[in-house]
């Protein structure tokens, strides 16, 4: 017995079995297979594969998609060893963040978009990884280094990317106008995400100032923010609201005009606020802009109810309730300024 062997050797007829048939070299050294054994497998003509470097197929045929995707992140997070070894009382989540991180357009064909091409017709699979991992694409991997790692979603057991990141990375390598523009649609009308996230990333991306991009983001908020009044009509009628009017500008009585807004409740002198706006940073115009809006008409006496899409979307019931107790609150206000309420 040298070094080679191992002192506990497994079968290999269990390997054969693994629905996945994907293992590093490693794994096989674990399973009583030495490397030499495993290369000679994979020789032309062999039972087994070298699907990348590391990574043996444990079977003569083309790969499936799910088997590309099992080996490229076996590939991509088979060896630590070029990592920055934690230190001593580091955040303990800090240590759990993922190794790799499937994005693009696996990422996108995994999470169900139908204007995603199929996993298997795919010619490399994008993954994420720190920037500390010195790894290269090669083969079906194509590796991407960043400091911002997303937190990944489980998509049948694997680590995939949050949609409005896997967009972002999908558009960046994509030089089809008409597929990014599908994929974009796709991401609002499908239900996926708002279009506030994926302008978000796309900006962090810096992506918004491609013709393309620009076009597409545009629908992309037109649509949403159609998108989000169907659920605010939705909400007043399957809730059971007082019927407001819809979409109006206020003034004062041959005064200045004080805004518009989605949703009034005249005699209660309610109003609901839809914000899409893609960005609500401090400091930047459009949210100065709503920020004066909302306090001009609170100091009036109008209770202004602000409301997301997101909100709307997952939890709809919930912001009845609250529009549903701000039109019972208004008994116990005092009387609101009179307006005149005008169609937008």
């Amino acid at each position: 017995m040298n070094h080679d062997t191992p002192l506990s050797p497994r079968p290999l007829r269990p390997l054969s079995d693994d629905p996945r048939r994907v293992m590093t070299l490693a794994r096989l050294r674990a399973h009583g297979v030495p490397a030499a054994e495993a290369n000679a497998r994979c020789r032309p003509g062999g039972p087994w594969q070298l699907l990348l470097p590391g990574v043996v197929l444990l079977h003569p045929g083309p790969p499936t998609g799910e088997e590309r995707l099992h080996a490229v992140l076996l590939y991509a997070a088979r060896d630590r060893t070029a990592a920055v070894p934690a230190q001593p009382g580091a955040d303990e989540a800090a240590s759990a963040r993922p190794e790799a991180v499937i994005t693009g357009l696996a990422a996108l064909a995994l999470h169900g978009f139908a204007a995603a091409p199929p996993l298997p017709s795919l010619d490399a699979v994008d993954v994420l990884v720190p920037p500390v991992r010195r790894l290269r694409s090669t083969g079906c991997a194509r590796i991407a280094r960043t400091a911002d790692l997303p937190v990944p979603e489980q998509i049948s057991g694997l680590p995939v990317a949050p949609v409005p990141r896997a967009l972002a990375d999908a558009v960046a390598g994509l030089q089809d106008a008409d597929t990014a523009r599908r994929l974009l649609a796709e991401a609002v009308r499908g239900g996926h995400c708002e279009p506030a996230a994926v302008v978000r990333e796309l900006n962090r991306a810096r992506l918004l100032s491609r013709p393309h991009v620009v076009d597409a983001v545009d629908s992309l908020l037109a649509e949403g923010r159609a998108l989000a009044e169907d659920r605010l009509y939705r909400m007043v009628r399957e809730y059971g609201l007082p019927d407001p009017v819809w979409n109006v500008d206020l003034r004062l009585p041959d005064g200045p005009h004080l805004g518009g807004l989605d949703a009034y409740w005249p005699r209660q002198a309610v109003a609901v606020d839809l914000d899409t706006r893609p960005h609500r940073q401090e400091g930047d115009a459009l949210w100065s802009e709503h920020t004066r809006k909302r306090e001009r008409l609170e100091r009036l006496g109008i209770t202004v109810v602000h409301v997301t899409p997101r909100k709307l979307r997952d939890s709809l019931e919930q912001q009845a309730v609250v529009v549903r107790t701000a039109l019972m609150a208004s008994g116990d206000r005092e009387p609101a300024a009179y307006v005149v309420v005008l169609p937008r």
